[in-house]
């Protein structure tokens, strides 16, 4: 059974920064492509960041492009999602997924991001 974990989340003031991590176990993350995506009572789940199974290609969505940066460690089956410049709509809980043959069906319970202005 493979269980995702998301940790890192809490209160920042504008401008700061924030890493969260995805612990994943039950199987090597390796052959797996890994996201974050982020939800707010008012949006759907969206995604933010997506990274291969190798790590060498990454998609970022527009508005966190320059500011967030997604990386794995598949020696340690961990996924990290290093956020700068962080923004009052930056706040979400923001959940941790694992894609297999292009559908994402693992997720993580989410951790909370709440950016103060």
């Amino acid at each position: 059974q493979v269980q995702l974990v998301e940790s890192g989340g809490g209160l920042v003031q504008a401008g700061g920064s924030l890493r969260l991590s995805c612990a994943v176990s039950g199987r090597s993350i390796a052959t797996f492509e890994m996201g974050w995506f982020r939800q707010t009572p008012e949006k759907e789940r969206d995604i933010v960041a997506t990274i291969t199974w190798s790590g060498g290609s990454t998609y970022y969505e527009d508005s966190v492009k320059g500011r967030f940066t997604i990386s794995r460690d598949n020696g340690k089956n961990m996924l990290y999602l290093q956020m700068n410049s962080l923004k009052p709509g930056d706040t979400a809980r923001y959940y941790c997924a694992a894609a297999e043959r292009g559908a994402w069906g693992y997720w993580g319970r989410g951790t909370q991001v709440t950016v103060s202005s």
